[in-house]
């Protein structure tokens, strides 16, 4: 089984959207990219941990690859906008690719220069490689299917 590491708004939603695609073993949400120590949400939404809101995605490669996940990732929000997603504002919502290896940072890379190049875009989106992962409040896995609340970003 493979990862992929991804920041795209509010994590609620993105988990939703990968959760659903064929391939996809499991979800998790939590924070990465920043500077704090074990951030809980209440210091990741104050903005001073600079972790983003991240989904964790465990995949069967033999069923969806990295590039398709990294496909969807362009289209399930706007990576065109810094900081923000629709009406969600800050570092947290920023949209981002954490790689875990060469191969994906290629694939990332690339698609990236593609995506931008078809739609004749400028993409903010960064591309680093991942760092340490810290998992979300119990609370917020699998928030949409627990809550059946609809996420807007």
């Amino acid at each position: 089984m493979e990862k992929a590491l991804f920041g795209a708004g509010c994590f609620w939603g993105v988990e939703e959207s990968f959760r659903k695609l064929p391939g996809v073993v499991n979800t998790e949400v939590g924070y990465s990219g920043g500077n704090t120590l074990n951030p809980t949400y209440e210091s990741v939404c104050i903005g001073d941990t600079n972790h983003a809101e991240v989904v964790l995605v465990f995949f069967d490669e033999n069923i969806i690859s990295f590039k398709e996940l990294v496909d969807h990732f362009w289209k399930c929000h706007d990576p065109t906008t810094l900081n923000r997603q629709g009406p969600d504002i800050g570092t947290q919502y920023r949209s981002a690719i954490f790689y875990f290896n060469e191969h994906q940072e290629k694939i990332s890379n690339e698609s990236k220069t593609r995506y931008a190049k078809k739609h004749q875009i400028h993409i903010v989106t960064e591309i680093k490689q991942a760092e340490e992962y810290y998992k979300a409040e119990e609370y917020h896995q699998k928030y949409i299917q627990k809550t059946g609340l609809f996420c807007a970003s």
